[in-house]
């Protein structure tokens, strides 16, 4: 092809140049001939090229129906096919696929197998090679006919139909030694099996006609048909028609559920006839297998879904609506009563896990002794279960111990971001007298836009105060609560807008503005008006810089104490926010909800 190209080329130079010459006036009449030529030759070589790439482009896109595929084909059609959006309706639209629909999702036809099956049984048609030496010398390939014989001059008729290949050898010897009994060797080969043409026809995506060998698979024939229609195909009702009269049939439910699938040998001509779809019923949820399920009969029991379904081990409660001979219906019914329950053609079915826990399960991290997670009963108290974790009393700051509830969070951020989205709303809807207060409207949303996006990704902790001044409150406990121990520390933490945040040793005699100044002071953004103290058990107290007081929760709690937390918040700039209030709100409230401080 290379050198076709640099030819054409050459030629192609060749003619400008002849044109060039031409258009000088130095060329005579027989210049003129010499051009036609090479014009009439550079057409010739160009339309040769273009067709040889045009059926180089058509040789990809197709595939070759004479060969099997080296590849899976990956939704390529083949010639004559069309695509199966054309071909079908559409399905109800929300309904889970049926029972065994990923059975035809794999490239059967890229999947042959070359060279004899030792267990593939001989059919009319295959042909059988036979070598004989020795006294007598025979090489001969023989056919087997419509009656499942061969013939061989002296010996006669041997029937081979239905024999596994791996004993032709030794059955053909064996008759050749009935008539020969020595002086003669004996070779029989099994040649390729002739293939069958299996016609394939019901509720499939592409009937028709389809080439196989006999001892291919039921699976293999409905693949090559494109599969059975998910929504009105059956899968349980498949049956091989040969001479007008049925033959075997399949069910695929028990080849799904345990592997069985009856071993059969098809001839030319046969026919695969996939019944209509019977009635069905949908899980929507709750089992291992959420599909849509087929009856043999009009109806069914719950205890034969459940066989396929698999419900999960923790389901309590069944709820099944469909439609009865008077109407809507639906039931919500206890496990064990679903047994025996009648299903219907269209029920749709929920599993459920509807129990009432009585068991609690608690952690308890922190400083302590002995297991992490505790199983308690449902009524069970905080000071019930205290009492059997052993701690280190050297160690652990029991008098400070607060709890981490999940519906606390759940609610703490549910407060937050109803506030953020009264943020955003307020900033987004606010009136604009000029143009220049429009722009600067603009550049606010666009920052308070950014704030409310990484506030919303801060995750609350559910801090529950149960203890103050070494009191203990005896709450209920909750599913999935953690109990925290507080270790017994000697620093204070300061964080926020310091300059340098970092854990300081508890000076009995240090003021807060001290810790503050040991970390470095404040930074240009910290609101040094207000700063948050958050104590070992959770509670938090403002500091005021101005009146240099504490607006606290109790009066007790009136100076910095080992273990806590001071965090220095940001200050939002009056001058080009003008929602101020609410930001400030805002991050307080994030600040005390998760212990951290968002600028």
């Amino acid at each position: 092809m290379n050198s076709y190209l640099l030819d054409t080329k050459q030629l192609h130079i060749r003619l400008l140049f002849l044109l060039a010459i031409a258009l000088t006036g130095s060329i005579g009449h027989s210049a003129s001939q010499e051009e036609a030529m090479l014009l009439d030759e550079f057409e010739l070589r160009s339309s040769i090229l273009n067709s040889n790439q045009t059926d180089n482009a058509n040789s990809v896109q197709q595939v070759n129906p004479k060969t099997y595929l080296d590849q899976n084909r990956n939704g390529q059609l083949l010639p004559g096919e069309q695509r199966i959006e054309k071909l079908l309706p559409p399905s109800e639209a929300g309904l889970p696929a049926p029972y065994g629909a990923n059975l035809f999702a794999g490239g059967y036809e890229s999947e042959r197998v070359d060279g004899l099956n030792e267990d593939y049984l001989v059919a009319p048609g295959d042909k059988i090679s036979i070598w004989m030496w020795g006294a007598v010398n025979l090489s001969q390939v023989v056919t087997v006919d419509n009656q499942g014989n061969i013939f061989l001059p002296e010996i006669g008729p041997i029937k081979l139909s239905n024999t596994p290949a791996s004993k032709v050898n030794s059955l053909v010897t064996s008759h050749i030694r009935k008539v020969y009994k020595s002086n003669v060797e004996v070779y029989v080969n099994l040649l390729s099996p002739t293939p069958v043409s299996v016609y394939v026809t019901g509720p499939v995506i592409r009937p028709g006609q389809y080439a196989g060998m006999a001892s291919d698979s039921i699976l293999y024939y409905l693949k090559r048909a494109g599969g059975i229609d998910a929504d009105r195909g059956s899968y349980r009702e498949i049956s091989v028609i040969r001479d007008e009269k049925e033959v075997i049939k399949f069910d695929l439910y028990e080849f799904l559920r345990n592997g069985v699938l009856p071993e059969f040998s098809f001839k030319d001509k046969d026919v695969i006839l996939v019944s209509q779809q019977g009635s069905t019923v949908t899980v929507m949820a709750g089992a291992r297998n959420s599909f849509r399920f087929e009856f043999k009969d009009d109806s069914a029991k719950g205890k034969e879904l459940s066989h396929y379904a698999r419900p999960l081990s923790s389901i309590s409660h069944v709820g099944v609506a469909g439609t009865r001979p008077d109407g809507p219906f639906s039931v919500y019914l206890p496990f064990e009563q679903f047994s025996d329950f009648e299903l219907m053609d269209g029920d749709k079915l929920l599993f459920n896990d509807d129990w009432h826990a009585q068991i609690y399960d608690i952690k308890v991290s922190g400083s302590h002794l002995g297991p992490s997670h505790y199983t308690v009963k449902k009524r069970t108290r905080l000071h019930d279960l205290l009492s059997h974790v052993e701690i280190d009393p050297e160690l652990a700051d029991f008098e400070n111990i607060y709890l981490l509830r999940k519906s606390v969070a759940e609610k703490q951020k549910e407060m937050i971001d109803q506030a953020l989205d009264r943020l955003e709303r307020s900033v987004y809807t606010a009136p604009v007298q000029s143009s220049g207060e429009g722009a600067i409207r603009t550049q606010e949303a666009r920052l308070v836009s950014d704030f409310v996006r990484r506030a919303k990704q801060i995750k609350p902790l559910g801090k529950v105060i149960v203890s103050e001044n070494g009191n203990i409150a005896n709450i209920l406990l909750e599913q999935g609560d953690e109990i925290v121990i507080p270790q017994k520390s000697d620093l204070v933490h300061v964080g926020g807008e310091v300059l340098l945040p970092q854990s300081v040793v508890f000076n009995p005699n240090a003021s807060i503005e001290d810790y503050i100044a040991w970390a470095g002071g404040y930074t240009e953004r910290a609101n040094h008006e207000r700063i948050i103290v958050v104590h070992a058990n959770g509670l938090v107290s403002y500091f005021e810089q101005s009146s240099s007081s504490w607006m606290i929760h109790s009066q007790n709690e009136n100076k910095i104490k080992p273990g806590d937390q001071v965090l220095v918040l940001p200050k939002v700039d009056a001058k080009i926010m003008q929602a101020v209030k609410d930001m400030t709100q805002i991050i307080y409230q994030i600040a005390v909800a998760a212990n951290v401080a968002i600028d």
